[in-house]
């Protein structure tokens, strides 16, 4: 698992990046594809559009880390992709070398209701669109196409199943300076498996405080956090053809069989799904 980013800056102007205007979306376009492939370590600093964007790998692992507006981080395997809301200030790390599939999509087509971040489990029938809409992998599409096809991967994009995988981290400024410590401290070490009780001592707190910060910061508890913590550090391991039993130890698991179970229940797949074969 990477370390903790830097905590994102208050608010930086909507600024372009790396050539994005071409690519900007627009009331009579309102889907633009961007594909690039990224190698490991690209880093994309923090930053914010005017329009909604769809972080998509079709191979690879990407870290984004949002604000919505406190500060959360989402591991990005592929067949998962990370709605990113207009306006909301975003950095991208690029975890293992990436296939990066980037849609930007108008204000405009915002679902109801989507004013944050979440994560969506990419079906086989929005990667085909997003390939079709990728203005340099194919035919030109005419106007009247390009346009049902926008319209059909928006309702497609509003009807995905969404997943809770986001790793939250309390606000830089304004959250518990200790419930931070603890959270940095448990993402440095994934593998430790000292109790809440056991880290809230180190912070120099109670357990019933800790537990009360995680709630009232997070809205979660410390096992759901924990579990959001494991699963980020798992899957980039995963995607390099860790064996299932290494990544199993190095979060933690005394047993492959339980980190298998844990892994499935939270992904809806087995580790081995995301392995590069």
């Amino acid at each position: 698992m990477p370390r903790p980013a830097s905590p994102l800056p208050a608010r930086p102007a909507l600024i372009s990046v790396d050539g994005i205007d071409a690519f900007t979306p627009s009331p009579t376009r309102l889907v633009r594809v961007r594909a690039r492939s990224m190698p490991a370590d690209t880093h994309f600093k923090p930053h914010r559009h005017g329009w909604a964007q769809l972080a998509y790998c079709a191979s690879g692992i990407v870290q984004v880390t949002a604000a919505t507006p406190d500060e959360v981080t989402y591991i990005v395997p592929p067949s998962r992709a990370v709605w990113i809301a207009p306006g909301a200030l975003h950095a991208i790390n690029v975890l293992e070398a990436a296939e990066f599939r980037t849609l930007y999509i108008h204000a405009n087509a915002t679902p109801a209701g989507w004013q944050g971040c979440r994560v969506i489990v990419v079906s086989p029938l929005l990667r085909e669109m997003v390939l079709s809409m990728d203005i340099h992998g194919g035919p030109v599409l005419s106007k009247a196409r390009e346009a049902m096809l926008s319209a059909l991967l928006i309702d497609e994009i509003t009807h995905a199943d969404t997943q809770p995988l986001g790793v939250p981290l309390p606000h830089a400024e304004r959250g518990d300076k200790r419930l931070r410590a603890l959270c940095e401290a448990v993402l440095r070490a994934p593998a430790e498996r000292a109790t809440l009780a056991e880290w809230a001592a180190d912070m120099g707190a109670s357990e019933r405080t800790m537990a009360r910060l995680f709630r009232d910061e997070l809205g979660t508890s410390y096992q759901q956090w924990r579990q959001q913590a494991i699963l980020a550090h798992a899957l980039p391991l995963l995607a390099r053809g860790t064996p299932v039993s290494q990544v199993a130890a190095a979060s933690g698991y005394a047993s492959d069989s339980a980190f298998s179970a844990m892994f499935k229940a939270a992904m809806g797949q087995s580790p081995s799904y995301f392995q590069n074969k």
